[in-house]
């Protein structure tokens, strides 16, 4: 028989650096770093690249970035990045406690942490403690590939579901943090099964107000990710489930925040911020949208202007279908024309596109 856990309550609120989850605040968006940091010590020209990149997620909408830490040269790296960042950092860590507690040596954010795959209570504890100490939050994580196998047999014998054995698996978790009055925590519920993740988080959240960090694990490259990654949150946020996303792609973390960002905006979770439109490309094309949206999206949405600009493929339908936009642009065969809320405010030749539209955007 399936027992409702406890009820859990940690405070409904988590703080990472100068970020709240939880309550009544924005829900966030994170990525993951996908390369080692292990070679960052000593070698400045790799750190300036590391947090030049970290700016342009910022740019882009990015909360927080989660870097794993799989031994004591990438705690270390991970410090160094923390020292010269404003962006909330993760040390995500397996295994073994004292890379978590090599972490707190630097000003990271936040530890994420499995403490069923930590070991004894009190090397969690520890972690605890060295949270404490320097304020950091952590997050628990917890996924179908690392149930308690008391839990794991019971999904086995057909006596819970295995979402049901993820959120008892996160509530048993939760207590123990609970017992040593640590409440600066978010939970994470993850399986590569877009139900599961619903059901899970859903189970979890009946029960605790602690915030929850949800995502669909290994959800695949970007369209088949995307899309699950949109049905579960689209699915929990308008049911008031989740402080804060990651959209778990096999592509760049870039991609990731812009997944995210779009989800959250199509939520009514996210205002403001540069939207996009533009049309998807026909046979009676007299522009390259595609080429022109992959130049500019990046710097668009890294924008701090509350704006709509539409990319359209022809100047037969580019003004009348782009006429909601602040800022569009439209070609036919060597020129384009720049059109502002629909009304044409410029033809020029196709060469001198990119300059004339960002005249006229950085005029706005």
């Amino acid at each position: 028989m399936y027992r409702t856990p406890r009820i859990v309550t940690l405070g409904g609120a988590c703080g990472v650096r100068s970020v709240v989850m939880g309550g009544n605040n924005p829900v966030t968006i994170q990525t993951m770093w996908k390369e080692g940091i292990a070679n960052l010590t000593g070698d400045s020209g790799a750190l300036r690249s590391v947090l030049e990149r970290i700016s342009v997620m910022r740019n882009l909408g990015c909360d927080i970035i989660r870097f794993a830490v799989p031994d004591m040269e990438s705690a270390r790296s991970l410090c160094l990045i923390a020292a010269n960042t404003e962006m909330p950092l993760v040390a995500d860590i397996h295994f073994d406690y004292r890379l978590a507690l090599e972490c707190l040596k630097g000003p990271v954010a936040a530890i994420r942490i499995n403490p069923g795959n930590i070991g004894s209570r009190e090397r969690v504890e520890a972690v605890v403690n060295g949270c404490k100490e320097k304020g950091c939050a952590i997050r628990i994580g917890v996924n179908t590939g690392s149930l308690p196998s008391d839990l794991e047999h019971k999904v086995e014998l057909k006596e819970l579901t295995r979402a049901e054995a993820l959120a008892q698996t996160a509530l048993r978790e939760a207590e123990v943090f609970d017992s040593l009055d640590f409440a600066n925590v978010v939970v994470s519920m993850k399986a590569s099964s877009v139900k599961e993740t619903v059901d899970a988080n859903e189970a979890f959240a009946k029960v605790s107000d602690i915030p929850l960090h949800i995502g669909v694990t290994e959800a695949g490259p970007l369209i088949g990710g995307i899309v699950k990654s949109t049905l579960a949150f689209s699915t929990l946020l308008n049911e008031g489930i989740g402080s804060t996303i990651r959209v778990s792609l096999s592509s760049s973390p870039e991609n990731e925040i812009i997944a995210g960002r779009e989800i959250l905006h199509e939520c009514g979770k996210r205002e403001g911020g540069v939207s996009i439109v533009s049309c998807p490309r026909c046979g009676r094309i007299g522009f390259d949208v595609h080429s022109f949206v992959d130049r500019w999206q990046n710097e668009l949405l890294g924008m701090k202007k509350n704006i709509t600009v539409a990319v359209m493929g022809c100047v037969v339908n580019g003004p009348g279908e782009g006429k909601h936009a602040d800022l569009g642009i439209a070609g036919g065969k060597d020129k384009v024309i720049i059109f502002k809320k629909g009304k044409i405010v410029r033809t020029v030749d196709s060469k001198d596109a990119d300059k004339v539209f960002r005249e006229e955007l950085e005029s706005l």
